[in-house]
């Protein structure tokens, strides 16, 4: 018997931009912005691996 998708539990969104901020506490507040500062960590490290695997590349081919 195999899970389909209508079986898997379904991910609470921990922040969506935009969203309303004004019913969140200090703590829920400070929550996201880690959250989303560790996002930004991640993002800036896989832009940093994306950019040396390309300036490799364009070394190979000049």
């Amino acid at each position: 018997m195999s899970i389909s998708d209508d079986d898997r539990p379904i991910r609470k969104v921990a922040h969506e931009i935009g969203s309303d901020l004004s019913l969140l506490s200090v703590d829920e507040l400070a929550s996201r912005i880690a959250l989303l500062q560790e996002e930004i960590a991640r993002l800036e490290a896989e832009k940093i691996r994306k950019g040396a695997s390309r300036s490799a590349a364009e070394k190979l081919f000049r």
